[in-house]
């Protein structure tokens, strides 16, 4: 049974899932894991990216990002699940890091650092989520960076069928068990998807209701 399942909700992209896949099979550890990529009714070559590269296929409605990752997350058979985008990479220590970071401290989820490409408000959401998220009185923790135990994503139900369904699911889950942040692991990732209503809207709310945690931490 694998140690880890990397969960990849894939909708069109033929363009960055090779590079994707490439960083997990480039991996440094000596963890199992299995790589599931759940297809949203791609219309491109996702679906045979993702077999030419060894990962599991699931069929998905593409219906919503959250339905994906749920999809995956139910079917995966690893002990922790990370959930990642297609348009995202780990570096090669990112399993062994993160897997010894969550036992370490006994944590239930977790997310880390992060390097984002795109426009000037990509780089604004990369500086909140290295700064600002982790500090949260229940962190946040982006769906293109999610690792998190299965107990624990199963007895919480998963990501919600809401905006910001990422940021929903960060706020349930710690609600019952402690997150956190490993910031000495990178990922990078695109900001192409990052909206300025959905960026200002997050940022806004949550930073508003830990505005006092902030306070005492600076």
């Amino acid at each position: 049974m694998p140690d880890v399942s990397f969960v990849v909700p894939a909708r069109n992209e033929a363009d960055y899932l090779p590079d994707c896949l490439e960083s997990i099979a480039a991996l440094e550890t000596d963890y199992v894991d299995e790589v599931m990529v759940v297809d949203g009714a791609s219309s491109d070559g996702t679906a045979d990216i993702a077999r030419a590269h060894g990962a599991t296929v699931l069929e998905g409605t593409g219906s919503s990002i959250a339905a994906g990752r749920n999809l995956g997350g139910e079917a995966a058979r690893g002990e922790w699940l990370a959930f990642i985008d297609a348009d995202t990479r780990v570096r090669p220590n990112y399993l062994t890091a993160m897997l010894g970071f969550v036992e370490r401290e006994t944590l239930a989820a977790a997310s880390s650092a992060c390097r984002m490409t795109g426009p000037l408000r990509a780089k604004l959401m990369e500086g909140t989520i290295n700064h600002v998220f982790p500090r949260l009185e229940r962190p946040v923790l982006p769906g293109f960076n999610f690792f998190v135990h299965r107990r624990a994503f199963l007895e919480t139900g998963g990501f919600p069928e809401v905006p910001n369904e990422d940021t929903a699911f960060s706020r349930r889950l710690a609600r019952q068990f402690p997150t956190g942040y490993h910031d000495a692991v990178l990922v990078e990732s695109s900001g192409r998807r990052i909206a300025d209503s959905g960026l200002t809207g997050t940022l806004f709310h949550y930073v508003t209701l830990d505005a006092g945690r902030l306070r005492a931490s600076v």
